[in-house]
């Protein structure tokens, strides 16, 4: 491991992506939101996904030069093509003419069509939080798990996640993956040649495995069982359908280098709860049930750990795998 400091880490990736064919405002966005995730403990949602990004940069299946275009806007509802390229410039164009569009009309659905893989969900809602603003993400992903009493790989894994906004206090970060646990753990495992706990994954042959790779080669187990595969065909549909991109099964897998590109989608809805209940409503009622929840010893908030990760990675650094490091410093020149 090498310790390096987040700004080191930031221009590192960054520069590895241009080299790879990103544009400068593609490069920056999403450098700054991977090495966010390492900065909150989100290692399979860092710049451990630089290199394969950087492959679909060269390999055709990510456009480095598309700038994302509003395509259609009706009421409190935009579209966003993100023109194939990564994700990150689009999901920030949307969420910020989201943001806007829920501060004048109480509330606003934002899609992101013809996208890419991005990252850590909750990421993109931390904003709309800071903002006062309630943000629910969800986007789909390429086939990891298959239809409930099937075994061929259907839906992806598919993230929900949302965001709180409290008074005084940081927000409620909610960020889930519809498998067990994210397939991006997979890869790290893989990556570090470690085993994965029994109930992750299956096989090709649909049979329980401890194998890393075994388990990239086959499927995700869903959380909940047959809820989980049912919340994972819901964003697929929501996702798909809404914006004209691909359902899951129909993307190539983003793990892989090679492939056609990807075509995925995401959606945001903001909601602004000065235009329901009230903000002094809203604030007391979400304090009522922080208050309750904390009164069982062991409960921990949702996303209440991130800060303190963030100020701990600027303080003493992050920790690079040298192997990861050494890759971003080729792909950086």
């Amino acid at each position: 491991m090498t310790h390096i400091t987040p700004n080191e880490l930031l221009e590192l990736a960054q520069r590895a992506l241009a080299n790879s064919g990103a544009n400068p405002d593609m490069a920056l966005k999403t450098a700054t939101a991977l090495v966010d995730a390492d900065m909150q403990g989100l290692a399979s949602h860092g710049v451990a996904r630089v290199p394969t990004y950087a492959a679909h940069l060269r390999n055709g299946r990510a456009d480095g030069n598309a700038a994302p275009v509003v395509v259609r806007r009706s009421g409190a509802v935009l579209l966003v093509d993100a023109g194939t390229g990564l994700a990150y410039p689009a999901c920030h164009l949307a969420v910020q003419q989201g943001m806007e569009l829920a501060r004048q009309q109480g509330v606003a659905f934002a899609a992101v069509g013809n996208s890419h893989h991005f990252g850590a969900a909750v990421y993109h809602l931390q904003p709309a939080a800071e903002a006062g603003l309630v943000g629910i993400a969800m986007g789909n992903a390429p086939a990891a798990m298959p239809a409930w009493g099937g075994k061929r790989p259907m839906f992806g894994t598919n993230p929900i996640a949302a965001a709180f906004p409290r008074d005084g206090h940081a927000p409620l970060l909610i960020d889930l993956s519809l498998s067990v646990v994210a397939r991006g753990k997979l890869v790290v495992a893989a990556r570090e040649g470690k085993p994965i706990p029994l109930g992750w994954a299956l096989d090709a042959e649909g049979q329980p495995t401890t194998d890393p790779v075994a388990g990239l080669a086959g499927s995700m187990v869903p959380a909940g069982g047959v809820k989980g595969t049912l919340l994972s065909l819901m964003v697929d549909l929501l996702v798909g359908t809404l914006t004209g991109s691909h359902f899951g099964f129909e993307a190539d897998s983003l793990l892989e280098e090679e492939g056609g590109v990807p075509r995925v989608g995401q959606v945001f809805l903001f909601i602004d709860p000065a235009a329901l209940a009230g903000r002094d409503t809203y604030a007391g009622r979400i304090e009522s049930l922080v208050e309750a929840m904390l009164q069982d010893e062991g409960v921990r908030l949702p996303g209440d750990q991130r800060p303190a990760r963030r100020l701990a990675a600027e303080r003493d650094g992050l920790e690079v795998p040298d192997a990861l490091l050494q890759k971003l410093m080729r792909l950086a020149g």
